[in-house]
């Protein structure tokens, strides 16, 4: 048995984490991220995955930005800015999302292209079609050691369940 805390070879626990870049549920859901990400650091590999819904017209465009973004090596910092902007991206768009690559010092021309070829919607369609058949439904929702957690309804008392969770399989 290994501990996980010092084997350097030691795997993280994963956490996937269905997200939409214009949900509000999402954007209060960071702070439990960040808190995750702090508590666990390395042992615990936080993932977006993405699940644009119908009713935001701009999610679906935000996933395959925020793709863009994780190939130029600041996914995380990108889908962080503009989930903080969500009323922006309501308003103004695609936009919004070139704004926020400029912001970050990304290439934002390489942004407005892959909006326009469409080189990461296979991503996000095999994101889209995952959490379907793992049932997600809504989003903020988890998937960590085969268990999904729900956060679309409510997220009370998630946060405890994945340090739950992610203790468990960091300790076995």
């Amino acid at each position: 048995m290994s501990d996980s805390t010092t084997d350097p070879t030691a795997r993280p626990v994963v956490l996937d984490v269905w997200c939409e870049l214009q949900c509000t549920d999402c954007r209060t859901a960071l702070d439990d991220l960040r808190a995750l990400r702090a508590r666990y650091g390395d042992r615990l590999d936080v993932r977006l995955r993405h699940f644009p819904l119908e009713k935001h017209r701009h999610a679906y465009a935000a996933a395959q930005a925020a793709e863009e973004a994780l190939a130029q090596g600041r996914g995380w910092p990108y889908a962080e800015a503009v989930l903080a902007g969500v009323e922006r991206l309501d308003a103004e768009g695609e936009a919004f999302l070139l704004e926020v690559a400029r912001e970050l010092g990304l290439d934002d021309e390489e942004f407005d292209t892959a909006l326009i070829d469409g080189r990461h919607l296979l991503a996000v369609d095999a994101d889209q079609a995952e959490g379907k058949a793992l049932g997600v439904t809504g989003t903020p929702t988890y998937l960590i050691g085969g268990e999904r957690l729900d956060g679309g309804k409510s997220q009370e008392g998630l946060r405890a369940r994945v340090e739950e969770i992610a203790d468990r399989l960091l300790a076995g």
